[in-house]
């Protein structure tokens, strides 16, 4: 298992985004949660295998996207950190 964190900037705040990308996060069988930042970032924390891990990333960040996804991404940044235990499904905060 692996956890990454990544920061999404652009249009993302307000359309839905944080919303979407719980509904995927659930299909693709992570847990953690994605919230908004103060600055007008979302923040996303994801658990899980590398593979899906890899596909909620690419998924992010692809231009244009294939998936439906709401607003706009212009930049982003992850980092990889411990697997939190505690975390259980896949919410938005």
């Amino acid at each position: 298992m692996e956890r990454a964190v990544i920061r999404v900037d652009g249009y993302v705040q307000g359309v839905g985004f944080r919303w979407w990308v719980m509904g995927l996060g659930r299909e693709l069988g992570l847990t953690g949660y994605a919230e908004n930042l103060v600055d007008g970032r979302v923040e996303v924390h994801a658990q899980g295998s590398t593979e899906a891990l890899g596909t909620l990333i690419r998924a992010l960040i692809e231009q244009p996207t294939r998936r439906g996804r709401p607003g706009r991404v212009t930049d982003h940044a992850i980092e990889w950190t411990t697997p939190d235990p505690s975390l259980r499904g896949f919410s938005v905060r």
